[in-house]
């Protein structure tokens, strides 16, 4: 328990609450009816506001709850404690907010698909390698370099379960992309201005916290290795049964 609240805030309260409502779907508690997105009842009267939320905390279904569960804290610790992109207080909620957001824009309203797991995943993927470009990860059997892990991760997704599931976890990568581009390449090379600020009343809530790197509970273990070393421990040697295992297209998901 010690190591669950030493862990970064927003990842552990994400990955609790995933835990949490994915228990009760899968163990017959709660009707997936009543998590999924569906727009239609967010403009009724009382409307269902928590499917905003909802629809991001629902794992896979059997090994696919574990492997769901890990990536995500995985990648998301990885990401809210050692990426510089989020030094300051705060920084890892707005981009969580961010991306989200675009992904249910995206894959929601254009794509009517029903549950974001998969994309908020695949985002967290695509930014924890970007900040790790030039390094070396294993994905199955084979080594390649770190920025290829979300396109390898959507390309086994395409081939098990075909182009409408990865459609709609490829609007992960795009948030995040988004995210890159108007935060990081478009003030550095375009000369605009970043616009995605964390709020100042977002910096005064997370001030509180002071992260305790020494007894981070995600590990290293899925870390890439630094540039004099070739390789790297890798999450997706054994991903045969990955966070898109048993997932098919959003709307399919939301129906079971």
């Amino acid at each position: 328990m010690d190591r669950f609240w030493a862990a970064p805030p927003v990842t552990r309260t994400l990955t609790a609450l995933t835990f949490a409502q994915s228990a009760l779907v899968y163990g017959g508690l709660l009707g997936a009816h009543r998590v999924i997105f569906l727009p239609e009842l967010l403009f009724k009267l009382p409307p269902d506001l928590w499917r905003l939320f909802s629809s991001f905390l629902l794992t896979g279904p059997q090994l696919s709850f574990i492997f769901d569960l890990y990536f995500l804290f995985t990648y998301g610790s990885g990401l809210e404690t050692d990426s510089p992109r989020f030094s300051l207080p705060g920084d890892f909620f707005t981009y969580v907010f961010f991306v989200a957001t675009v992904i249910l824009l995206t894959s929601g309203y254009l794509l009517n698909g029903v549950i974001f797991t998969s994309a908020l995943i695949l985002a967290f993927v695509y930014t924890f390698a970007q900040d790790n470009r030039g390094r070396k990860t294993n994905f199955y059997f084979f080594q390649i370099p770190m920025e290829m892990l979300p396109w390898a991760m959507l390309g086994i997704t395409f081939v098990m379960y075909g182009w409408p599931a990865a459609l709609h976890a490829s609007t992960g990568i795009l948030a995040a992309h988004m995210y890159d581009f108007l935060t990081r390449i478009y003030p550095a090379f375009g000369g605009g201005r970043n616009y995605l600020t964390t709020p100042a009343f977002v910096r005064r809530f997370f001030s509180a916290y002071v992260p305790r790197s020494a007894d981070r509970a995600y590990g290293t273990a899925y870390r890439p290795t630094g540039p004099a070393q070739n390789s790297s421990p890798s999450g997706w040697t054994s991903s045969l049964q990955s966070p898109w295992s048993g997932r098919g297209p959003g709307r399919r998901l939301g129906a079971n």
